[in-house]
């Protein structure tokens, strides 16, 4: 063999767009297992790069690790639903390219008849993304400045160090997103409370909840109420965008892994997810993907801002000193920033 046919764990994961993390996770549940060189180092050639692709593809379209390893044994039970799945995904991509033709033929007949489309509908065909979403004046502890939430993407992270207002941002952003809704740290409050009820009389929702539960155990998750509370509310009809106060409250580290995969391979056009958190394991810059957002509340108040998960970018390092390993973030569970009041009503 050449050894130009076999690349490193680096170059392999650059040509197939995924991390080297996900490769060492595919070769630990042996579904993959990289040639090595005489002096130790894992290599991939060929056959193991069209295996991980396959392995990355059936991950993309929302299989467990535990199902890819089924299917790729040619145990077919697990396609169907995935594939159902995305066909319906397709479905509402397919309504929504037909309503945005729709509105160009209008525009088009308008225009055929001597009427100059509005500027504004020009642009929101050109750049739909780059009309603000949400606009609202930051509450205290900022100055009142006005935030813009630009772009929504699927998974949306607020973090940032303890007293600089993540919670407050997260709970303005609930309330001004026309049909979210928050859940906060009390998973037993009266939000969880009617998550139980509505689990109980719903038929469906008790069965996406179980297919979700089902598609945890598969990555390693361990069941618990909190876990219950949190896909109960990811998986029912009930609002349109969810905002969840320290995701990880009550999850193991294997739990908390699992809950991001699934969050991250779940459906794309799921609706949006905002979720506080200063896990390490939930929000792993490493594996940060284009349709997730970090949004960080510095520790002077100054505005929330958009950070890169990437090395260099500003803000980049306050965000991952804001991070801890599971088991860290279990011992400071519950802890708050205490400030005093002299210091509240200080001028800023």
């Amino acid at each position: 063999m050449t050894s130009a046919q076999y690349l490193s764990p680096s170059e392999a994961s650059e040509r197939l767009g995924i991390s080297q993390k996900a490769l060492r996770l595919y070769e630990q549940r042996g579904l993959v297992t990289p040639v090595r060189t005489t002096a130790g180092w894992r290599t991939y050639g060929p056959v193991e790069m069209t295996r991980v692709a396959e392995i990355a593809a059936l991950r993309a379209l929302g299989l467990s690790l535990a199902q890819v390893a089924r299917v790729l044994k040619g145990e077919p039970q697990d396609l169907e639903p995935v594939l159902a799945a995305h066909q319906a995904r397709l479905q509402i991509e397919a309504r929504r390219v037909t309503e945005t033709i729709e509105r160009v033929r209008t525009l088009r007949t308008e225009l055929a008849d001597g009427r100059l489309p509005g500027t504004e509908s020009l642009m929101r065909l050109a750049q739909p993304a780059r009309d603000p979403v949400v606009t609202f004046d930051l509450p205290w502890p900022w100055g009142g400045e006005r935030f813009e939430l630009r772009d929504i993407k699927r998974l949306n992270y607020i973090i940032g160090p303890l007293g600089s207002g993540k919670t407050r941002l997260a709970r303005e952003i609930a309330l001004h997103l026309p049909g979210a809704v928050f859940l906060g740290l009390d998973r037993s409050d009266d939000d969880a409370s009617d998550l139980h009820r509505r689990l109980a009389a719903d038929v469906g929702l008790k069965t996406r909840v179980d297919l979700a539960l089902a598609w945890l155990a598969d990555e390693g998750a361990a069941p618990s109420p909190d876990l219950a509370v949190l896909l109960a509310a990811l998986e029912t009809d009930a609002h349109d965008v969810l905002v969840i106060d320290m995701i990880e409250q009550g999850l193991d580290r294997a739990t908390q892994e699992a809950l991001i995969a699934y969050l991250r391979y779940r459906a794309p056009a799921q609706r949006p997810l905002f979720m506080l958190t200063r896990s390490s394991a939930i929000l792993d810059l490493a594996l940060v993907g284009p349709d997730e957002t970090i949004l960080f509340c510095p520790a002077n108040h100054s505005p929330p801002t958009k950070v890169a998960p990437y090395p260099g970018a500003p803000g980049y390092e306050a965000v991952a000193t804001c991070l801890a390993p599971p088991e860290v973030r279990a011992r400071t569970e519950g802890v708050i920033a205490w400030r005093p009041a002299a210091m509240r009503e200080a001028p800023r």
